[in-house]
Formats: C-alpha cells, structure tokens, sequence
C-alpha cells in the first residue's frame, strides 16, 4: 500500500508538522486531537455533536469492548463505527494501559497477559495475535499491539524487561497483522507502542527495535504515568527524534493544551486524552482565558458566556450563572454542555495550530494563546 501519511508543512523554528493521515473512512488532518469513547461512545455526547464540533477520529479501549459489548456484538453491528454511529475513522488501542493497572489480578509471561475482568470476575487472556484479531473483528482503522506499561517510578531493570517483552510481543502482533490482509475489505494500520520509561537510552532501543517492523504509525507509550512534566516532554522529543520521519506519530493520553503544544513542537502528530470530557463532568472547562471551575461562587450571578471567544453551542446559548446552577444542582445536562466545550475548545485549537504551522506564524501564535491562558478567567 502507498503511504497513508502525507507532510504539508513545517514550522521553521520547532520540530512541529502538518500533515493528513488517509483511511478508508475519511482523512485526518495532522497535529489532532482524538476524542476518547472508551466503550463507543464519547461520554454524555452524540457521534453527531462531536462531527460538528469538528471531531474526524474518535478512539476506543479493546480492553472495555471485549468484555462490554463484546466483540461478537460489534461485529454483528458492522464494526465499530458503524455499530456507534459514526461516520469517520476510528482507533483502537491494545488495552494495555488498563490491563498493567490491575497489578492485583494480572499475570504476565512470555505468551501474553492474563487477567480478571473488573466486570464480572472472569479470567480472560490476551496475547499479542489475540489482541490484533479481536481488533480486526472490531473493525477500527488502526489497530494498537499489545504493549507492557510500567508504572512510575519503578527499577530501571524493571523498564529493561518491558521493552524486550514489548519489542517481542510488538514482533508477533505484526505476524499476525501481515498474514491477515487478505481477509479485510479495507486497509487496518498497525500501531506499535514505544516504552522506555524516563531513561533515553532504553526508548531509543524501543523506537530502533519497533522501527525494525515497519508499522503503520508509531505511537509513544508509557508517559502521563506520574513522572514530571519536563521529563515527558523531554523523552517526547528524544522519540521523535529518533523515529521515521514518514512515519505518523500519537503520543497516548496526553494531556492539557499546554502539554499538546509542547508535544507538537517536539514532533507529535495525534493526542488522544480524556480530559475534555472528564474534566467537563467535574465542572471544569478549558478556555482561551484559561481554566473556567464553574462551579466556583464567583460566577453564580456571571451573565457572560463560558469563553467569548468560543463559538460552540454551550457558549452560544448560556451564561456562566446557569452552568454554575446546572453544576451546583448535579444537572446532567451542565455534564454535556460542558463537555461538548471542552471538545470544542480542544479541535479548535488544532485548527488554530495548523493554520499557524501553514502561514508561519505558529511562534507568534503559540505566544498570544499562552497570554490569553494568564488572563483572569
């Protein structure tokens, strides 16, 4: 296959990039940001206001899809889009993450992971040609190898480990995702997880040994853990670095519009976080003039919008008194006007950021939304 991933531009003074991934469901334009619908769906919104707002990917969790619905249930819907409504692309990551937090019931060998199910108490494994063919069967456009995450901190002998095993596991799962092209209708990328920790020398063992495999797109792991800032960044920029330049890059669960900013002039194209939405459900809204707690009693008699400069439906239509109201009384309905903000605020940004990249104004545009941040919300 031609490559599917196509660079428009680049920022003269940071490592930033535009680009536009191709799929068999419609393209996604490049640095972006993926809306997370853990178990197909986007929690408290419609496929309908996320395509409004101006969302083109949305990602899912393997490890929540198996166990609720089920993959047969998916299948029989037609695949994950189409099962959820969603006209666009979509993504798939291992699972993973999710797995290597039940250190309680997890057990990890040479073959895979197995693991009791948080729903009902059953054993399940996994291992890396299980986790590619349950996602070819959920029908997602990318499809994320099985990985081991370690936690931080942790022994650096311990992160050795993981990046051997995840190296080895990386190798069996594009086996598997090779022999298994014939029986699609439609092109499925592989996606291979970089890890490593915080120390550089084993991340770039982790992108030279991935990089071997020639995957679809390459995404970076096991950061946003609990190590420092500066330390994700900097890890960030040495796996950019060191990876293919042809190659689209995800930097997983990351983070706040600071964090992506900073992502992006390492050389980070995708960002997928639970933020906007989780966030949006404990009253919390991000704007052009920073973080809005709206249920602060500051706004209780506040009749301007949530953000002036937005124009999404929330901002449009309501003040901040009645989101306070909406927040304070536990309405449903301060969740999703909330959340469909903060998934605004998010893709709008992107756009704002490429457009930035494109015309050569990105530095001058990254400092004037950074002063817009200090203003008193």
């Amino acid at each position: 296959m031609d490559s599917i991933f196509k660079i428009l531009g680049r920022d003269g003074s940071t490592r930033a990039r535009v680009g536009l991934v191709k799929t068999a469901h419609g393209d996604i334009k490049t640095p972006g940001f993926i809306p997370v619908g853990t178990a197909a769906t986007v929690k408290t919104l419609s496929p309908e206001e996320l395509y409004r707002a101006g969302a083109t990917v949305v990602l899912s969790n393997t490890y929540h899809l198996l166990q609720q619905p089920g993959i047969d249930v998916i299948a029989a819907g037609g695949g994950l889009a189409e099962f959820m409504g969603w006209n666009g692309p979509t993504i798939t990551d291992s699972g993973g993450f999710q797995i290597f937090s039940l250190s309680a019931t997890r057990r990890v060998s040479e073959e895979g992971v197995s693991f009791r199910s948080v729903y009902n108490g059953a054993n399940l494994n996994l291992t890396p040609e299980s986790v590619c063919r349950i996602q070819r069967k959920i029908g997602a456009d990318f499809i994320y190898a099985l990985d081991e995450c370690p936690p931080y901190p942790v022994e650096r002998s311990e992160v050795e480990r993981s990046v051997s095993l995840t190296s080895r596991w990386a190798a069996r799962f594009m086996r598997e995702w090779e022999q298994s092209h014939e029986d699609r209708e439609y092109f499925q990328g592989a996606v291979l997880v970089l890890q490593g920790g915080v120390h550089d020398d084993l991340r770039i063992q982790s992108v030279d040994q991935l990089a071997e495999l020639s995957p679809t797109l390459f995404a970076i792991g096991g950061l946003s853990v609990g190590e420092p800032r500066e330390e994700m960044i900097r890890i960030t920029r040495i796996c950019c670095d060191r990876l293919p330049d042809d190659k689209p890059r995800h930097l997983m669960g990351v983070g706040t519009p600071a964090d992506i900013l900073a992502a992006v002039e390492a050389g980070v194209d995708l960002f997928d976080c639970v933020l906007p939405t989780r966030n949006g459900r404990n009253g919390q809204a991000f704007t052009s003039r920073g973080i809005v707690n709206i249920g602060n009693a500051r706004y209780r008699l506040d009749q301007g919008p949530l953000d002036p400069s937005c124009d999404c439906y929330t901002c449009r239509t309501f003040s901040r008194s009645y989101l306070h109201h909406l927040t304070a009384a536990g309405e449903i309905l301060a969740y999703r006007l909330l959340s469909l903000h903060n998934i605004t605020y998010y893709l709008h940004l992107m756009n704002r950021l490429r457009s930035a990249i494109i015309d050569g104004s990105y530095t001058r545009w990254r400092s004037e939304t950074e002063t817009g941040w200090m203003k008193d919300a």
